[in-house]
């Protein structure tokens, strides 16, 4: 299948990105939509949260809800291992009280300049909750994460727990 449209137009043509390592997969994103990437430090956790939501990391004097994607999207919720990471997503607008989420990383990403006629929808790869899109990319198996719709669930969750 070819990508869509807004992917392949002449502006993401040569799009610095980042392949964040996540459990048994990677994730494909701009580097504009990541805020920072950091070391694993305490986390807050939330009473009554779901499974998906790990807490709050701190960061930056702030508390930012730290995501398990794999979760999220129907799987296991994975253990932090040793080379773990936070990556900080920069807001998409979902709501003015979210300027950031974060999301459990297994590592270190790794740079990549993607071309729009190297990158590929996977057929026959089952489109999850919060996917945008399973690519593939110069030999890479990724997925594109849908992060407006990870802002979404967070907000349904804190609109809920607030009793609004």
């Amino acid at each position: 299948m070819r990508v869509p449209e807004q992917l392949a137009s002449p502006k993401a043509l040569d799009l610095a990105s980042l392949l964040i390592p996540i459990e048994g997969e990677l994730l494909l994103v701009p580097n504009v939509s990541v805020a920072e990437i950091v070391p694993l430090g305490r986390v807050e956790q939330i009473s009554d949260g779901p499974q998906w939501l790990l807490g709050n990391y701190q960061w930056r004097e702030r508390p930012v809800p730290l995501l398990s994607f794999e979760a999220i999207n129907g799987g296991a919720r994975p253990a932090a291992g040793a080379q773990a990471r936070v990556a900080v997503f920069n807001s998409t607008g979902v709501s003015n009280e979210l300027p950031f989420v974060a999301i459990l990383a297994q590592g270190l990403p790794r740079l990549a300049r993607v071309n729009a006629d190297e990158l590929q929808e996977r057929d026959g790869i089952e489109r999850r909750a919060f996917d945008l899109m399973p690519v593939s990319w110069a030999g890479e198996q990724a997925v594109i994460p849908d992060i407006s719709a990870l802002e979404q669930a967070v907000q349904e969750f804190l609109h809920e727990s607030r009793g609004n």
